[in-house]
């Protein structure tokens, strides 16, 4: 396990989880500007609390490649905008119709149906208008380019969309282990791939060899919090969650758990986080804060 105390990262994560809340809040469009409904459920969304597991990934990333905390807001927004319209669509009767998120009523719940969507709509173009346009963003074209690129990819049908269509069609299917892995890859794994991989991007210098680890890392800690959130939904409990309990086993759902057992996902998980850390070798003693991460993502209970 990483060198980090726990509460060392908790004192970081709740300082990147403050930073990248003040952040959002100055990019959201106002609440008291048309149309007021829409902006009021932006904000409901993208203010409701949660994690901020993704951005907490660009900040210490990025931190530990020497970039400035302020060049990284904007690429912390736009994965956290990307990660907020995926919720709020996949909350709706369509596709998962859920009525609780982070232990709030869900945002067609809140609001209504057609607002949810167009909410979803609007962070995801908010995303890239913030990739595109952050000012404090001390980056070439070049590079700027390549991670709207990158994110793009991570958010279309070969990423983030193209999971949840893969875990739709799943529904009361019995996956392999191999599907199971192909559509979480997407569908969780591309969007924390890419905030581990966007503070790297706008960098021209940084050799192959350290993005190549990177990615290594990003794609092992997204195999263990998809592993840990299928061992939640079994030992986990509505209050803990702030999501309804069980509800991949009511709709029939593989899963890790289902799949493996219980015993054996959580070997699996272990396992993901000792490769999570193995690839960052060659960043040394700078990656502590990424293996405390790593560390948190198995052990969470939210």
């Amino acid at each position: 396990m990483a060198k980090n105390k726990p509460a060392e990262l908790q004192q970081l994560l709740q300082k990147y989880a403050g930073r990248a809340e003040s952040a959002l809040q100055q990019r959201l469009p106002p609440t008291n500007v048309n149309p007021q409904r829409l902006h009021q459920a932006m904000h409901y969304v993208v203010l409701n609390g949660g994690k901020r597991l993704r951005p907490a990934l660009v900040y210490i990333t990025g931190s530990m490649l020497g970039l400035p905390l302020a060049q990284l807001d904007g690429p912390a927004c736009a994965i956290e905008l990307i990660h907020a319209y995926s919720l709020v669509h996949d909350d709706l009767p369509a596709m998962d119709n859920d009525d609780l998120r982070r232990g709030k009523p869900t945002c067609h719940k809140a609001y209504d149906e057609a607002t949810a969507i167009l909410v979803g709509d609007a962070l995801q173009s908010l995303a890239f208008q913030v990739l595109a346009e952050d000012q404090a963003m001390q980056t070439e074209p070049a590079q700027r380019l390549a991670m709207l690129q990158e994110l793009a990819i991570s958010a279309g049908s070969c990423g983030m969309a193209g999971g949840q269509a893969m875990d739709m069609a799943a529904s009361g299917c019995t996956s392999s282990l191999a599907e199971l892995q192909q559509m979480h890859r997407l569908k969780t794994g591309a969007l924390i791939r890419a905030a581990v991989r966007l503070p790297a991007i706008s960098l021209p210098w940084l050799e192959p060899a350290l993005h190549k680890a990177l990615d290594d890392y990003a794609s092992a800690i997204g195999l263990a919090f998809q592993i840990r959130d299928d061992i939640l939904d079994v030992e986990g409990s509505t209050e803990q969650l702030g999501k309804p309990q069980g509800t991949d086993q009511e709709q029939a759902k593989s899963t890790y758990v289902s799949l493996l057992g219980l015993a054996t996902a959580k070997t699996k998980a272990i396992e993901a986080h000792d490769t999570a850390c193995d690839a960052l070798a060659p960043f040394a003693e700078a990656a502590a804060p990424l293996k405390a991460l790593a560390d948190y993502i198995i052990r969470r209970i939210s």
